[in-house]
């Protein structure tokens, strides 16, 4: 399951069955969890810890030392959970001491060639990130979010759940969940509405969402107003919930 040209350093721990192909390097203090197949000339450095039945492809480069002149060789991390797919020539670097010291990559990913995720960056679980997409330091992305081709996020922007950007977007402020957004500086366009119809959200939540989206855009309200309103509809629709909750904790601010 190892090619013979393949360098495995001692350090490392591999399971049993996993593959890894012709000049790859592995280096210490990295853990790759069963049935993961890794492919050639990838390099893997450490401390990473990549969980079950993940496919790294051909030239990525993953756990490598994080792209910040503040960086002097803390022992930081990487860990990369399951089911992943992290297609050729794509980067994920590590932590830093600035930060939590670690890089979260959660489950049920697919990342497509040259994508780029820097340190300190937190991802969630089944999001999709299109070509030559790439994250500055300290980005926060939630689940199921879809990243066009060539989208460029700010280091510390946070981009809620279900969201989506149109290829080519330019991300300097949060995105919150469900909404689209296109454009350089990035700027909302409505609701991702197939993503939530594709998840099975009721119609008659995605007309509140679509309601709630208005009076926080189209209403002219300060950002505060627009909560204020928006929590006397919450009730007990979480999809509504976890918009308001993004809203709250708002200090950067939004697209708007």
């Amino acid at each position: 399951m190892i090619h013979t040209t393949a360098i495995i350093d001692p350090g490392a721990e591999l399971a049993a069955d996993v593959s890894v192909g012709p000049y790859t390097v592995i280096g210490p203090d990295v853990v790759v969890g069963a049935g993961s197949v890794i492919g050639p000339h990838v390099v893997i450095n450490g401390p990473t810890r990549i969980g079950r039945d993940n496919r790294i492809y051909q030239f990525a480069s993953i756990g490598e030392a994080p792209q910040d002149k503040k960086y002097a060789g803390e022992p930081t991390r990487l860990e990369i959970g399951d089911r992943n797919t992290i297609r050729e020539f794509v980067t994920i670097n590590r932590g830093t001491a600035q930060d939590e010291g670690v890089t979260r990559l959660g489950d049920d990913n697919w990342i497509m060639a040259y994508v780029h995720i820097a340190h300190d960056c937190r991802i969630g679980n089944q999001t999709i990130f299109a070509n030559n997409a790439s994250l500055a330091g300290h980005v926060t992305i939630g689940d199921s979010v879809i990243l066009g081709g060539f989208t460029l996020v700010y280091q510390f922007c946070s981009i809620g759940a279900y969201s989506l950007t149109a290829y080519g977007s330019g991300v300097s402020l949060n995105i919150p969940p469900y909404v689209t957004v296109a454009g350089t500086p990035a700027r909302p366009h409505g609701l991702n509405m197939e993503g939530l119809r594709r998840r099975g959200v009721p119609e008659a939540t995605r007309k509140l969402l679509k309601q709630s989206y208005k009076t926080l855009y189209r209403e002219n309200l300060s950002l505060q107003d627009a909560i204020k309103v928006l929590k006397d509809r919450v009730k007990d629709c979480p999809e509504l919930e976890i918009f308001v909750t993004f809203l709250e904790q708002q200090k950067r601010g939004i697209v708007r």
